[in-house]
């Protein structure tokens, strides 16, 4: 049976420690026979806050763009990471001293935004979003415009279309009638 992830904390001490089981009812129907151990992340808050955006986009208009690092529906799989000075570190040591992040499941977003009546676009790729908002032609008119600054323009193109390029993902939110957002076709 699946079983809620906590932190327990003693002082300053933080553990993760196994909760309450979980009813089958709120686990994606693919993942409730998963192998013992297996974890399911997900962010009821994240759903709220794209559940009262979305409600506010179809009554007054607009978009919202979000861009994040993460996939496609739920996956199994520890996303949760600490990142202090640009290293990796222990999410459960020093809290307040870290930057805690974890991977975005936009498929779950993107249905929050439908069903309070928004359209949701994507999620795509960075590198596709950035490829259909003319990255190559906008990198060649600074680098032309700055030729000094040339050969960094270009480490920071392939960073952002490579490096980060499938691992990054956007997803657009759009009131009803609205057109397609650009670069999601």
């Amino acid at each position: 049976a699946w079983h809620e992830r906590l932190v327990a904390a003693q002082d300053l001490l933080f553990l993760p420690i196994a909760g309450k089981p979980l009813p089958d009812a709120v686990i994606p129907e693919p993942f409730r026979d998963a192998p013992a151990g297996s974890i399911l992340e997900t962010a009821p808050a994240a759903v709220g806050i794209v559940r009262a955006l979305a409600k506010r986009l179809v009554a007054q208009g607009g978009a919202l763009l979000a861009i994040d690092y993460g996939y496609e529906g739920p996956a199994l799989g520890d996303t949760l990471q600490a990142v202090r000075a640009h290293a990796f570190a222990n999410p459960f040591e020093s809290p307040g001293e870290h930057d805690l992040t974890a991977h975005v499941d936009f498929t779950t977003l993107a249905a929050a935004a439908q069903a309070d009546g928004a359209v949701a676009w994507g999620p795509v790729a960075q590198r596709d979003l950035l490829g259909g908002l003319g990255i190559d032609t906008r990198t060649s008119a600074l680098a032309k415009a700055s030729p000094d600054r040339a050969e960094a323009l270009a480490a920071d193109r392939r960073r952002l279309m490579d490096d980060m390029g499938s691992l990054f993902k956007a997803l657009a939110i759009t009131s009803p009638g609205w057109p397609n957002p650009a670069a999601f076709a």
